[in-house]
């Protein structure tokens, strides 16, 4: 399966869509290739431009109704929907017409139907039948199916059933994978090898960029996303790693203006409106962030991943303008969605307590204690929120009496007591605290108390560095 981006990129590509485009300006619409018409397809769906696609694959099957091309296209748009019935009607007409695709199709509807050993199985039995010099396509495409649907450890027992060759492709095959599995340096040093023998390859730079992200090198990430920007000013993924790599070191002005570049190539994408309202949200600009946000809201499909996070967000953005109904009434529009339903209660406490209603606020808090069942992490979070709130008093209580009972082997939330013990003016206990943060969660205690300190030192010194600042005093 190759890579869709790259080829949408190629010159070839280009000429054909723009055949199309200017077909269809005339409104009289060129014959074309079916299956160039599902590329077409697929580029407009892949920007989100679901109408033009739909457009694009009707014209693809009125002049073959049996080409391959749009045949999947429609398969797969019928598995997007869970419509396992249909799917199977389409494999059974792509088989009848091309015996392997019709294979690989029929794995990806057992994949899509949760039934990935089925699929591996079925495709264990026609390797039987597979020639030896076909061996590595075979074992690669079956790699590849298995990788798009994120079941790497799939991916990689069949990368392992070849035996490799030093090929680009089985190299960024195995660069993809090892991402996938969470081996974020091994890929990194397979796309760095990659880049020295095609340093021009955007696909190699995004995915160098991503492989660095996921391992916390952001200022490394940002450069390599900066190499594949410079090579094609206009390839959204480098533009959206780039502005996930500067959000992600908290410089949110420049994030910002990354993220609205993304979205005016992909404006039918709700997550560069979602990311430009929470920095403008960092920025102190709500009013502003309210806007993009209701945009990204606007565009979301309704089972987006991303639409809680965009009520969440103007729940936040309108609670900082003392827009008391308009924040809940996102909150509320969570209820029907799929996602942490015991977060958004207290996200709805946290919003009441901003807004100087203690009362509501105790009733949702209870409310995400209920649905959680009294988990520590909802307790951490209502905590949280507490100090957040300036109640310190109230939360530097809370967490006395959290940890007796949180057990030896809780680690989060320390961070958060060491400052309250400072708000307090408790200065031994906030030296205690700050010392359990550090040995308990490092991680946590940079994110919450780094301010505290000089940029860049590292948690381990936190202790010492502040035991002779008091020393100092």
């Amino acid at each position: 399966m190759a890579d869709e981006s790259v080829y949408f990129e190629s010159k070839e590509f280009k000429n054909i869509l723009k055949q199309y485009e200017e077909s269809v300006k005339s409104g009289h619409p060129a014959y074309m290739d079916a299956d160039d018409l599902a590329d077409i397809a697929d580029y407009y769906h892949f920007y989100c431009r679901y109408d033009e696609a739909q457009a694009a694959i009707e014209l693809a099957l009125k002049y073959n109704p049996d080409a391959i091309g749009p045949l999947l296209y429609k398969a797969r748009e019928a598995l997007a929907q869970n419509d396992y019935e249909t799917a199977y009607e389409y494999q059974a007409r792509i088989e009848a017409i091309d015996s392997q695709e019709g294979l690989y199709f029929k794995g990806e509807i057992l994949i899509c139907q949760g039934k990935a050993e089925e699929a591996d199985e079925l495709f264990r039995q026609q390797l039987k039948e597979v020639y030896p010099d076909e061996l590595i396509d075979y074992v690669y495409d079956v790699a590849h199916l298995f990788s798009d649907y994120n079941l790497h450890e799939k991916a990689f027992e069949w990368i392992a059933r070849s035996k490799g060759d030093d090929s680009d492709e089985f190299k960024e095959l195995m660069g993809c994978t090892l991402f996938g599995l969470g081996k974020y340096k091994d890929s990194e040093r397979i796309f760095n090898e990659l880049i020295d023998h095609d340093p021009y390859s955007i696909r190699y730079w995004n995915a160098l960029a991503n492989a660095q992200f996921m391992n916390e090198d952001y200022n490394s990430s940002i450069t390599s996303s900066e190499y594949a920007i410079a090579i094609n000013p206009n390839n959204a993924e480098s533009v959206l790693s780039k502005a996930n790599g500067l959000y992600s070191l908290g410089n949110f002005e420049s994030a910002y203006s990354y993220f609205q570049r993304y979205s005016e190539m992909m404006p039918n994408d709700d997550f560069g409106y979602l990311h430009q309202g929470t920095c403008l949200i960092n920025l102190g600009r709500s009013a502003d962030a309210i806007k993009v946000l209701e945009k990204g809201a606007q565009v979301a499909e309704p089972d987006s991943q991303y639409l809680p996070e965009i009520y969440q967000e103007l729940a936040f953005a309108y609670s900082e303008q003392h827009q008391l109904d308009n924040a809940l009434y996102y909150i509320d529009k969570t209820e029907l969605l799929d996602c942490d339903h015991v977060n958004m209660e207290v996200i709805r406490g946290h919003i009441l307590l901003y807004n100087n209603n203690m009362e509501k606020a105790e009733q949702a808090f209870k409310k995400a204690l209920q649905l959680s069942d009294n988990a520590p992490k909802t307790m951490l979070r209502i905590n949280v929120s507490l100090y957040d709130n300036q109640y310190y008093q109230s939360s530097y209580l809370l967490f006395k009496n959290f940890f007796k009972y949180a057990g030896k082997d809780w680690h989060d939330g320390y961070s958060y007591m060491a400052l309250c013990c400072r708000e307090l003016k408790k200065e031994k206990e906030f030296m205690q605290y700050l010392e359990l943060a550090v040995k308990n969660n490092p991680r946590e205690a940079k994110l919450v108390l780094g301010s505290l300190f000089p940029e860049g030192m590292a948690p381990e010194s936190y202790v010492e560095y502040m035991s002779k600042q008091k020393n100092n005093q």
